[in-house]
């Protein structure tokens, strides 16, 4: 019983320190701001449907 307890609680920390990972690993200066994006013209993956702004 002992041993699956400790199964379960070594599964919870590897899955909260997964998600705490993913939450705090993004980009050094945040995400990239839209308008720079569309101001500079060197948007791969920009939504072409959108009316300019």
């Amino acid at each position: 019983m002992g041993l699956i307890l400790l199964e379960a609680f070594g599964a919870g920390a590897v899955l909260i320190l997964i998600v705490w990972w993913t939450m705090f690993s993004g980009r050094k200066r945040g995400e990239i701001d839209d308008t720079s994006v569309h101001q500079n013209g060197d948007a791969a993956d920009a939504d072409d449907e959108r009316p300019p702004t």
